[in-house]
């Protein structure tokens, strides 16, 4: 770590005299506010010639980089203004010149004359990202975000809600450029409860750059919340109400209040109803077949909390304060039903029923403390210290009756019950800085992680109505992990070629200690390793309307805490979870090429090859007895292509269609030598038509449709596709908006797959209430361009990103 934080301190210190010269300058009105979005055009004085251009920013600034010594004028303009035009303006070489303030004078004639429509593409391809505009959609009503990531070009929402980006799975997920602090069913959970109208767009962000925390194997994806844009007070409430199989409500007031000295905001949301899942697992195993199937219902309130509070110090400096939480009641029930056959003969020998009643409780708080500053020349500091805690409960009573067939009769039962309580502590600092540096800009940073997990699981038998305590099933698991992290960015253009450069360096230490009655050798499992993260990118323009990009990066996939944890969480009297303490991270390296044509038609093509790839796998034991462990396989290649484009026909009918192709191979072999590898070429295709049947209604159909393809390491998935229709209508003066959604129309979104295993054939076949009908509206209060809190980047969001349900689900 000492010679990376040498090399970062040779760069700081390296000569900057091959940059060239810079102009930088502030835009307001004749009232002294700034002016965002102008355009600032540099052009040479002797032919004319436009040289640079910017648009400024929402402070009024802008900075033009990298201009050769001579002589210019510069031309300010945005709609409602006059033109301004300066002098000439004469630059040295090396030269950084800022100008003095530009007070743009209100045009009255075209204010008059100017109807200003501003109307955003579904899809925007961007040099860095693919953005999914999701504000303004029909069928992004009631949708939840979860639901939204099913559209969203390159994305695909798997059988157990895991999000994989581009045929690969370990995305990481942000919420306003801060990582999410959850994982799993957790993260799931959180998504379905983030309602779509407080959702302003998606961002897809294939190969991260070196400032992003290297967790995650295919990318990340930002989800942005919507923003204000003014001085004042506002205000605004989300209610809807879905209808599934179930009924549920939810609703959203999120408030936010801003001067020239302080900002201050706060919102709750909540989202109250029942929710069914249902699974069949058809199995055979040791000359028997197993044919499983089961209801899962789920119910109890969420609530989440956010306050924050911004003081602008000057005009350079900021200093916040953040504090959210939530609060889920996760209470679910199973009722799974097993006739049990012989193989050879066909005969039922025995029924299995099994309950699972969960009573669930989760609660987390995040603290952040922020300081920002920046000079408006290009030079920032952005220092963050967080705390973060999560406590989850499951207390679960498991009875499994096995039933004749014949006479209907119980003839053995086994119930249980187990109690499984998870801490989590997670503390962060991390300081990050940039400045112009040999005409581009350079990134650099540090980061500390500490984690604490302790996990307790508590397993009784119950015998006569009395539990007794199973030592030998009880455990207490006890994790703890301290990443440090150091990073150097570079960016910079270069006439038609832009470059991007990077670096990140990860040393973890983690120390995993298991408390049990029984005589384990591995009680305690302590790993020290240091990685290193390079990124890099080449874009070049052949013309105004083709561009291409070139992305390179490596990446890590840590296992969730819960993993980790070496015992078991039972499922039913024939199936359960253990974790693998020996589970080790998996590191994934990525290539993309991508073409974009008119910034619409992009085409790339992705390439990655994962090293020690994880994966759940569900495996013999015990006879009949199945169980399921992450473990590591061996690799995993990818290689797709990805077609997307926003196509208008005619002013009043607007689409968006998105196809993707990848062949996936897994391969590997199990501790027992039992060699592992499937190859799959799939494909998924989803398209999005938006038609304006009024001045204030639009009428929007869209649907998807997903190949057989790979879920996890060996599960085989059959084809699904789904379609959804929905209809808005602007109310109130255009500050309410009303939406009606009918989705997964024919229902036909639910899921099946096989596995075959040496020993074990298993087909399963799953769903949810993909079929709703979902009606929201929204209004909004106060003013409607009150700019909003920054969207600031808190330090443990990749750590505690990898907490796990704690259910054993």
């Amino acid at each position: 770590m000492k010679r990376i934080f040498f090399l970062i301190a040779g760069i700081w210190f390296a000569d900057e005299a091959w940059s060239q010269a810079s102009l930088e300058g502030m835009v307001q009105d004749t009232g002294g506010e700034a002016v965002p979005f102008a355009n600032a055009v540099l052009y040479q004085q002797a032919d004319s010639q436009m040289v640079k251009a910017e648009v400024t920013d929402m402070d009024g600034h802008f900075q033009l980089m990298n201009i050769p010594a001579g002589t210019y004028r510069l031309e300010v303009s945005f709609v409602g203004f006059s033109d301004y035009v300066s002098d000439n303006i004469i630059l040295g070489e090396k030269e950084k010149r800022s100008l003095p303030l530009i007070t743009m004078a209100t045009d009255e004639n075209v204010l008059d004359a100017v109807e200003i429509v501003s109307e955003r593409s579904l899809i925007e391809i961007q040099p860095d990202k693919t953005v999914f505009n999701v504000d303004g959609s029909a069928n992004a009503t009631g949708n939840t975000a979860l639901e939204l990531l099913r559209k969203a070009p390159g994305v695909m929402v798997d059988n157990n809600d895991n999000i994989v980006l581009m045929g690969k799975s370990g995305t990481v997920v942000y919420i306003d450029g801060k990582p999410s602090p959850l994982s799993g069913a957790d993260l799931a959970a959180f998504l379905n409860a983030l309602r779509s109208e407080e959702i302003d767009a998606i961002e897809i962000i294939t190969n991260p750059s070196a400032k992003y925390d290297a967790e995650g194997d295919a990318g990340i994806i930002n989800i942005r919340l919507k923003k204000n844009k003014a001085f004042g007070t506002n205000a605004n409430i989300n209610l809807g109400y879905n209808q599934g199989f179930y009924a549920k409500y939810n609703g959203s007031l999120n408030v936010n209040y801003r001067n020239k000295f302080m900002n201050v905001f706060g919102g709750y949301n909540f989202n109250v109803g029942t929710w069914r899942n249902t699974m069949d697992i058809y199995r055979i195993q040791s000359g028997q077949i197993f044919d499983a199937s089961s209801v899962r219902t789920a119910s109890g309130p969420f609530n989440g909390l956010k306050f924050g509070t911004d003081f602008f110090v000057g005009d350079k400096s900021t200093i916040g304060f953040l504090v959210n939480g939530g609060k889920n009641v996760n209470n679910w029930n199973s009722l799974g039903v097993t006739p049990i056959y012989d193989l050879a003969s066909g005969e039922q020998l025995t029924t299995l029923r099994a309950i699972s009643d969960n009573d669930g409780y989760y609660f987390n708080s995040n603290y952040n403390m922020n300081y920002r500053y920046d000079d408006k020349n290009g030079i920032t500091w952005n220092a963050d210290v967080d705390f973060g805690q999560f406590e989850i409960t499951n207390d679960t009573y498991q009875p499994n009756y096995y039933v004749d067939p014949l006479a209907d009769t119980v003839t053995a039962a086994n119930i249980f019950t187990f109690t499984a309580p998870t801490n989590i502590d997670i503390y962060s600092a991390k300081l990050d800085h940039e400045r112009p540096f040999l005409g581009g800009k350079l990134g650099l940073g540090v980061k500390s992680n500490y984690v604490t997990t302790n996990n307790t699981y508590t397993f009784y038998e119950v015998i006569d109505n009395e539990e007794i305590l199973d030592p030998d099933r009880s455990n207490n698991f006890v994790y703890q992990e301290n990443v440090q992290a150091a990073y150097f960015s570079f960016v910079r253009d270069i006439k038609k070629f832009g470059i991007n450069l990077g670096l990140r360096v990860e040393q973890t230490h983690s120390i995993g200690t298991l408390t049990s009655q029984q005589d384990l050798e591995n009680d305690e499992v302590e790993r020290k390793y240091t990685d290193f993260f390079p990124s890099g990118g080449l874009t070049y323009k052949l013309n105004d309307k083709n561009q291409l990009r070139l992305n390179y990066s490596r990446r890590i996939q840590r296992p969730n805490y819960d993993a980790l944890n070496p015992f078991e969480f039972k499922m039913d009297e024939l199936t359960y979870r253990r974790g693998n303490p020996f589970l080790q991270p998996q590191y994934t390296n990525s290539v993309q090429l991508t073409h974009t044509f008119a910034y619409m038609l992009n085409t790339s093509l992705n390439y990655s090859y994962t090293r020690d790839f994880f994966s759940p796998l569900s495996d013999t034991t015990e006879g009949t007895r199945t169980y399921l462990e992450t473990v590591n396989l061996g690799y995993q290649r990818n290689i797709g292509l990805n077609i997307s484009a926003p196509f208008s026909p005619v002013k009043w009918w607007s689409t968006y269609t998105n196809l993707g192709v990848y062949n996936l191979e897994n391969g590997g072999q199990l501790d027992d030598g039992r060699d592992i590898k499937i190859n799959v070429t799939s494909f998924n295709v989803y398209h999005q038509s938006t038609f304006n049947v009024g001045p204030k209604t639009s009428l929007e159909v869209s649907g998807w449709f997903g190949s057989p393809s790979v879920w996890g390491a060996v599960f085989q998935t059959e084809a699904n596709w789904s379609m959804d229709i929905g209809v808005q209508q602007k109310l109130l003066k255009d500050r309410g908006n009303l939406k009606l959604a009918f989705t997964d129309v024919f229902h036909t979104a639910p899921w099946d797959a096989i596995q075959e295993l040496p020993g074990l054939y298993m087909d399963l076949a799953g769903g949810w209430e993909s079929q709703q009908i979902r009606l929201t509206f929204s209004y909004i209060l106060g003013n409607q361009q009150v700019k909003a809190a920054r969207n600031r980047k808190t330090g443990i969001e990749d750590a505690s990103g990898r907490v796990g349900s704690g259910d054993g689900q």
